[in-house]
């Protein structure tokens, strides 16, 4: 019985100590866990801590290196009129040296019926998409904002959190306290509303970026710097590497691209190389500047400039009345583009000329011009349709120098052609490539010459002249500068000279 009430005694004092440690714990934890709250200050997302405790002392001044040239050799001002071809092509021998190739001229006993161009169906004209609010699950809250997107009408709600303005003087703790601040608003569902929209208004990297600034100037409409922090904040929430830089005036926001930008100052990190953007075609000139030298995790998207798909905008027509002459009868066209894309390709960045034979036309401008175009060719050979779109181009457009027109090099996008007044060798070469292929369905590449740009097309039947071999194929030059050439014809200052082959993917 003794030993029965000393176990009685020893389990009641076990239970007491036991019940008093785990209360005394309890009271740690809890008290732990006020204090690492307090500590937390009510952050969304437990990497924001982190990355407002790096901001506040990862900055290093920064040389930028001002933007790429993309070929110093000037242009040619004055275009020459290519010689009237005689009645009986003569065969000129060819330099041992000569990087344009000729085909040999045959007289064979039965002359081949040459290739009769089959023009494939133009598909009507789609009717202009209204890109409406993008339905949400729930009920959106928060501040109400409305933009105009080139021409489409967009609404946006907000967590009023995130309107908070960048102080002076711009330092570290300045930059880490404003990422604190907008770290603990509800940015989530915004981001969402943004994503939202992708996919009806067919935005790309670099349209995704432009409306997301076009958000942030709505917000913050009297301050450039605050609308750099804003786009940054929020490209960054949206997975991409994007990076901000100071100086004693200006808030610089800094991204990196898959591909090459041209004209626009960088700097490198981790062999990356992040461009001062801007979203107005205004050019940035930073000169030193003060940025972090890390990124936010999980952030590691860039920019995907390619425009593979026409940005859908609220389409603005404009009409433009062109005409040419070829084989003593004369030809007009009239061409209806969209002054919103034309808007919105101005915006963007000077890209590497690749990107530029690879885009994509809006269908409401492509189809138009195509069917006009289309009983021009039809029933003609292939040789005799190129040289039709060659005399197009040619001649239905006047030449001037980016120098002599924007006063910069400034490549055209095909729907920029038919806007500007004025076009240049490679601007004529792109509208030229992306014709041939989409009317005549021929595979077309881009010849990149010292200071000048042309292009070539393969053909299904034989065609004399000067000519070069990619990827196992002859590829006849065709130069939709060179004023009354036909397919075949160099123009003379770049005869001995070798181009580099620009892959147009047909």
């Amino acid at each position: 019985m003794q030993k029965r009430s000393s176990l009685i005694v020893i389990l009641f004092t076990f239970s007491f100590v036991t019940y008093s440690t785990n209360a005394s714990n309890r009271a740690e934890f809890e008290q732990w866990m006020k204090q690492e709250t307090s500590s937390f200050q009510d952050y969304r997302d437990k990497r924001d801590k982190e990355f407002t405790g790096f901001l506040k002392n990862q900055w290093k001044e920064m040389q930028t290196f001002q933007g790429l040239v993309r070929d110093k050799t000037p242009k040619p001002l004055n275009i020459p009129k290519a010689p009237k071809k005689p009645a009986v092509p003569v065969q000129q021998p060819d330099p041992v040296a000569e990087p344009i190739s000729k085909l040999p001229e045959k007289t064979p006993s039965i002359v081949p019926k040459p290739a009769i161009v089959k023009v494939p169906e133009i598909k009507p004209v789609p009717a202009p998409v209204v890109v409406l609010p993008a339905p949400v699950i729930k009920k959106p809250t928060g501040r109400h904002i409305h933009i105009i997107f080139y021409g489409q009408k967009l609404d946006f709600y907000y967590d009023p959190k995130l309107k908070i303005s960048l102080q002076k003087p711009y330092n570290e703790k300045s930059m880490s306290n404003i990422w604190s601040e907008m770290s603990k608003a509800d940015y989530e569902g915004l981001l969402k509303q943004i994503n939202a929209q992708r996919k009806p208004l067919i935005l790309n990297d670099w349209g995704y970026a432009l409306l997301t600034n076009a958000i942030a100037q709505k917000i913050h409409p009297a301050s450039k710097n605050d609308q750099s922090i804003f786009t940054w904040y929020l490209m960054t929430k949206a997975g991409y590497q994007a990076r901000i830089a100071y100086d004693r005036n200006y808030i610089y926001l800094l991204m990196p691209s898959r591909q090459q930008l041209f004209g626009a100052p960088y700097f490198t990190f981790d062999k990356i190389r992040y461009y001062a953007l801007s979203f107005d075609g205004i050019k940035q000139k930073p000169g030193k500047i003060y940025t972090y030298d890390g990124h936010y995790p999980g952030a590691n998207q860039r920019l995907d400039m390619s425009l593979s798909r026409a940005f859908n905008t609220g389409r603005q027509q404009k009409d433009r009345f062109l005409k040419f002459t070829y084989q003593g009868k004369t030809h007009r066209i009239n061409v209806a583009y969209d002054s919103e894309t034309v808007r919105y390709l101005k915006t963007y960045p000077q890209m590497d000329i690749t990107l530029y034979f690879n885009s994509e036309l809006n269908q409401a401008t492509a189809n138009p011009l195509l069917k006009q175009l289309k009983p021009l060719v039809e029933g003609k050979s292939e040789e005799d349709a190129v040289n039709l779109i060659l005399r197009f181009v040619q001649t239905a457009f006047k030449y001037k120098t980016d120098e002599q027109q924007f006063g910069i090099e400034n490549y055209l996008f095909p729907e920029e052609t038919l806007h500007y007044p004025y076009s240049d060798c490679e601007d004529r070469s792109v509208f030229f490539a992306w014709i041939v292929h989409n009317l005549l369905g021929l595979q077309v590449v881009g010849l990149d010459f010292p200071g000048h740009i042309a292009a070539a097309v393969h053909f299904n039947e034989n065609v004399s002249g000067d000519s070069i071999t990619f990827n196992g194929k002859r590829f006849v030059v065709t130069d939709p500068t060179y004023i009354n050439a036909d397919a075949g014809m160099t123009m003379p200052a770049y005869k001995n000279k070798k181009p580099d082959v620009i892959r147009v993917l047909n």
